[in-house]
C-alpha cells in the first residue's frame, strides 16, 4: 500500500509531461505534413 503513496503521482507526473510534450508538438507544427516527406526520397533526383 505504501507503493502506491510513491508509484501514483509519478504516474500522473509521467501522464501529464507527455500529454504536454504532445500538445506541445502539435501546436509548434510537427505534425502538419505527414505523406511528402516519405514521397519526397521518391522524387529526388
Amino acid at each position: 500500500m505504501t507503493a502506491l503513496v510513491f508509484l501514483v503521482p509519478i504516474a500522473i507526473a509521467l501522464g501529464a509531461t507527455f500529454a504536454w510534450a504532445f500538445l506541445w508538438a502539435v501546436r509548434s507544427g510537427q505534425y502538419d505534413d505527414l505523406d511528402d516527406p516519405p514521397e519526397r526520397i521518391l522524387h529526388d533526383k
